[in-house]
C-alpha cells in the first residue's frame, strides 16, 4: 500500500470515529431527557421509575383536591378507575384544572407521592391527551373481566 492510500484510510476511519462518538453523544442526550408516560396502575405495580421523572396521567378523583395553608401547594388524587395515586404540587395550576377532568402531571415519585413539577389540564370539552384515555381505556376493560 503507498503513503497516498494510507493517508486516505487514516482519513476514513478517522471520519468514522468522529461520526461514531457523535453518535453516541447524541443518543446518551436523547435517552436523559427522554420522558416516559405512566398511569396510575402501572404507579401502584411498581413500574414507573424511583429516582427519575415521568409523566403520570388519568382524572383527578372527586373530592380529593386539598389546598395548603400557603395558597400554592396543593394535593390531589389521579385516578385510572382502577388504581389512585396521590400528587402533590407546589405552584399555579392551569384554569381548567378541576375534579372529574383529565390531567398530565410531570414530575417523580417521593415515597408514595408523586411530586408534580408541572400539571397539564385538558383544554376542551372533547379533548384528552392520548396517554390519559389509553390508560383509562384499559383500566376500564380490565374492571369489566373481572366479575
Amino acid at each position: 500500500m503507498n503513503a497516498a492510500r494510507k493517508r486516505r484510510l487514516y482519513y476514513i476511519l478517522l471520519i468514522l470515529a468522529g461520526v461514531a462518538i457523535a453518535t453516541a453523544i447524541a443518543l446518551a442526550a436523547f435517552r436523559q431527557n427522554l420522558m416516559f408516560f405512566y398511569s396510575p396502575s402501572e404507579v401502584a405495580a411498581g413500574e414507573a421509575p424511583v429516582n427519575r421523572s415521568f409523566r403520570i396521567g388519568g382524572l383527578v378523583k372527586k373530592g380529593s383536591v386539598t389546598h395548603s395553608n400557603d395558597g400554592l401547594t396543593v394535593h390531589f388524587t389521579v385516578t385510572d378507575l382502577k388504581h389512585d395515586t396521590d400528587i402533590v404540587y407546589t405552584g399555579i395550576l392551569p384554569d381548567l384544572f378541576r375534579e372529574g377532568q383529565g390531567v398530565v402531571a410531570q414530575g417523580s415519585l417521593d415515597g408514595n407521592e408523586f411530586v408534580a413539577t408541572e400539571v397539564l389540564a385538558k383544554h376542551d370539552e372533547n379533548y384528552m391527551p392520548p396517554e390519559v384515555h389509553d390508560a383509562l381505556k384499559e383500566a376500564q376493560a380490565s374492571t369489566q373481566e373481572t366479575p
